[in-house]
């Protein structure tokens, strides 16, 4: 896997990642766990998209 992919992913990541905890924060959601809980969650837009055949960034439908 290059780097360009790599990034690809972590953008990904972050996208969800962050406006969740940010929103669950704002929203007066302060327990670490929870918020904790709420980041580790974002890995499913990631790994929903790398399993799309139709993804071309990185995924099943990205060329190798």
């Amino acid at each position: 896997m290059n780097t360009t992919k790599l990034v690809a992913i972590a953008t990904t990541y972050a996208r969800a990642a962050v406006p969740s905890v940010v929103a669950l924060y704002a929203a007066g959601v302060t327990d670490p766990k929870t918020l904790a809980y709420a980041f580790l969650s974002a890995f499913i837009a990631p790994l929903w998209k790398a399993l799309d055949p139709k993804a071309k960034e990185f995924g099943l439908g990205s060329k190798k």
